[in-house]
């Protein structure tokens, strides 16, 4: 949504403080207060086109010039949304409840009355309240450790919305078109594990960004979630590449059962939070975006299988970006796509239905009702697909008035657009009748099979099923077993950094063996499911997919340019080759690879927990008996730590928790991030607060000096920075570094030996303190 300004560089002064405008600032009144929150143009543009109802326009202004509430959501199919959930309403939200900051009263957060569960929630606390005021600071740094550990994700109300009407099941295969930054990829992700004892769904989401750096923030929003079942690529939507995969022995074109198209907009639903487009807005962002709009949509319906649903949202208001697209959609698909009822799928939710008739207007003012209005001069700038249809019963077939317009003031969000497109039959153009598997397959089981031609084994004809403006070109090459490469090398050069391929373990490859025998897995254990990254030289981490992203990975290595996918299950430990593994488990991969592992592990309480996560490297004595003795039994080397909840016991967490551990010689550690250890501590009732270092005294304390907690609470954390990283950031914020693996900085070392108090986050204790 409103992917705008995107190779925007921060400028700084000398003291590295944002100069000017910054987006911690963005749309919050900090640095904008040159801006006038008017623009006559588009008053007079809305007003023309009556889409607020009447008598509603003051309302409508006021809203927009009003900052946007902060709402965040809780990653719903982890197993400990409940939890946070809880320490949410019972701590955080008492604690800022009737606070007063600035002479502004906080009203206490509110449940988003249309999301499932309690897992949306919002209030009117501004990001700029929310990040400098000091009464807040406890809660801010909640927010931002639980969205680093992918337990929170701060996103706008509205674009929560796309993800909820695509109805996604666990068997779904998906794409996600212009998926930057991500917050409703991760929406997806969630949805596609909603059944958490099954560690590889069926499906898979597939989440595309034509911005080559844009893909990097969206990996690190991804892999927050730890799924095997993600992959990022790099292609322009407009002509995304159709893939293959491999059913049967024979090879054959992947369809998706639910498609995102989220497209790039003008973003004048966005004004609470962009203020720039207050100044910029005009009819020509709208007339120059429509015929990309309506590209992008018809390469998403070309490659949606016949009863799946394509959700196309925009955070635009204009018609032209918005009911045009789609009129002109359903004209096209002469009755293969139709509008879905989506008025009964979110209740509680307050839309406008979607226009019927509607007008074009120049940025000169100039307006036209019809395409027979328009001046030759003007045909470059105007097209026919911005008009309504001419033929009104066409126009009355099309049921326009499903689509679904949130305006601002309804219920204190920002504007939105959204339609659900149902395809009911191939495309006129396409050869091949895609077809669905599962429960959707059963609904659509009466319609019959179109003959088409079969895709060779090379995939050939995979290209002839679109019309000859859309066709995009395939390259190919020779391609090594279990091997998936990189687009050739002169497009690399051109479209960002170079990735390394993607490798998986072949039969008789000597790394598996030894971690296989350590761990004794499971028979079931898919081991051709593990990847590498490197062809040459030792493997430094080994990381894993589902089933399904496999077989896409080895048949579309010339096609599609993959940035990343896959989540990490071990990494390289020198150290264990001594005790019998080189490999020691990963944090990010533990519930993937738990129900596999047979060996290595020790049941652990809750104070076991807190005396891990709390201190350093404490000597096997500091466990509990049962743990003690169990940790004695075992070799030195990497292990699992699980946790099992007390039903007897309604104040200890009730979800499992698996943690991975180093048993040394006489001592135990946890190899866990830290903000993931917080978000335990948490669980676990302890208090976890960083005094923020300002360079001089806070509240009569010196500067890095840790605060004792309330008598009972545990006291805070020594950190020398501030924590600001936010869920959901916008296109400026800087990219992960290329580093093929994708290797994030919490990672805690590889090597046990190497972890000492400097390298590694501590938390205060009683007996430090």
């Amino acid at each position: 949504m409103g992917k705008r300004n995107r190779n925007k560089q921060r400028n700084q002064d000398k003291n590295g403080n944002p100069a000017g405008r910054s987006r911690d600032d963005a749309g919050w009144g900090a640095g904008y207060t040159e801006i006038n929150k008017e623009n006559k143009l588009f008053e007079q543009y809305y007003q023309e086109l009556k889409i607020v109802p009447e008598g509603e326009w003051e309302q409508f202004m006021e809203a927009l010039r009003e900052p946007l509430p902060a709402t965040i959501r809780i990653t719903g199919y982890k197993s400990h949304a409940k939890e946070i959930l809880h320490c949410l309403k019972e701590k955080y939200f008492k604690e800022i409840q009737d606070l007063e900051v600035d002479g502004q009263k906080l009203e206490a957060p509110q449940a988003l009355s249309w999301y499932p569960d309690e897992l949306a929630w919002h209030t009117n606390m501004s990001r700029k309240i929310l990040r400098k005021s000091p009464l807040l600071e406890k809660f801010h740094q909640f927010l931002v450790s639980e969205t680093e550990s992918g337990n929170i994700s701060r996103q706008e109300a509205v674009s929560m919305i796309p993800p909820l009407l695509l109805k996604i099941e666990p068997h779904h295969k998906i794409l996600d078109m212009c998926a930057a930054p991500g917050s409703k990829t991760a929406q997806l992700i969630e949805m596609l594990h909603s059944d958490m004892d099954v560690p590889f769904p069926e499906g898979f989401v597939i989440a595309n960004d034509v911005d080559n750096k844009r893909c990097y923030l969206l990996v690190h929003q991804a892999k927050r979630l730890n799924s095997p079942c993600i992959m990022v690529v790099n292609h322009d939507a407009s002509s995304i590449p159709r893939l293959q995969i491999e059913c049967g022995g024979k090879k054959d074109i992947l369809f998706y059962d639910r498609i995102l198209c989220d497209v790039p907009c003008s973003g004048d639903g966005t004004m609470r939070k962009n203020i720039d487009v207050w100044k910029k807005w005009s009819t020509s962002n709208s007339l120059q975006l429509h015929g990309l709009q309506l590209r992008i949509a018809v390469r998403g319906v070309e490659q949606l299988a016949v009863g799946g649903r394509m959700v196309y949202s925009t955070c635009s208001l204009n018609p032209v970006e918005d009911e045009a697209v789609i009129a002109s959609l359903l004209e096209k698909s002469e009755g293969a796509l139709e509008l879905a009822d989506a008025s009964s799928d979110l209740p509680g939710l307050k839309w406008m239905p979607g226009m019927t008739s509607w007008k074009v207007m120049t940025r000169a003012g100039e307006w036209y009702a019809d395409w027979s209005e328009v001046p030759q001069s003007r045909h470059t700038q105007i097209r026919p697909t911005m008009f309504p249809p001419a033929d009104a019963e066409k126009l009355k077939a099309m049921n326009l008035e499903r689509c679904m317009r949130i305006l601002p003031h309804h219920q204190n969000t920002g504007g939105f657009f959204v339609a659900v497109l149902v395809k009911k039959d191939p495309m006129p153009w396409n050869r091949r009748f895609p077809k669905l598997r599962g429960k959707a397959a059963e609904a659509v089981g009466a319609a019959e099979e179109i003959p088409a031609e079969t895709a060779d084994e090379g995939g050939e004809a995979a290209a002839e099923d679109k019309p000859k403006d859309l066709e995009d070109s395939q390259e190919s090459s020779v391609k090594k077993d279990g091997v998936c490469g990189p687009p050739p090398s002169k497009k690399m050069k051109l479209f960002g950094f170079k990735e390394d391929p993607f490798v998986f373990l072949s039969e008789d490859d000597p790394v598996f063996s030894p971690i296989q025998k350590f761990y004794n897995l499971s028979p079931t254990f898919p081991k051709f499911n593990v990847l590498t990254r490197t062809h040459e030289g030792k493997k430094r981490h080994l990381y894993m997919v589902s089933k399904e992203l496999r077989n896409v990975l080895l048949n579309n290595s010339e096609r599609m340019k993959v940035i990343n996918t896959g989540v990490k299950v071990w990494s390289r430990n020198n150290d264990g080759e001594q005790f019998g593994c080189a490999f020691r488990l990963a944090q990010e991969g533990i519930y993937t690879l738990f129900p596999y592992i047979n060996a290595r592990i020790i049941n652990i309480s809750v104070e076991d927990i807190k005396v891990l996560l709390t201190q350093e490297n404490p000597f096997l004595s500091k466990l509990e008996n049962e743990a003690h003795e169990q940790a004695k039994k075992l070799s030195m080397g990497s292990l699992v730590l699980r946790y099992q909840p007390d039903t007897q016991n309604a104040a200890s967490p009730q979800c499992p928790i698996e943690l991975c551990g180093w048993r040394g010689k006489t001592s135990i550690r946890a190899f866990v991030p830290k903000n993931e250890r917080f978000h335990y501590l948490r669980m676990l009732g302890v208090e976890v607060f960083r005094e923020k270092i300002r360079g001089g005294p806070v509240d009569g304390k010196t500067a890095g000096e840790p605060e004792i907690g309330e008598p009972g609470e545990m006291p805070t954390v020594e950190d020398s920075g501030e924590m600001e990283c936010e869920g959901d950031k916008g296109a400026e914020a800087k990219p992960e570094a290329p580093e093929l693996d994708g290797e994030e900085v919490m990672e805690a070392e590889d090597s046990p030996a190497e972890c000492t108090a400097e390298n590694s986050e501590k938390v205060v204790t009683p007996e430090t303190v």
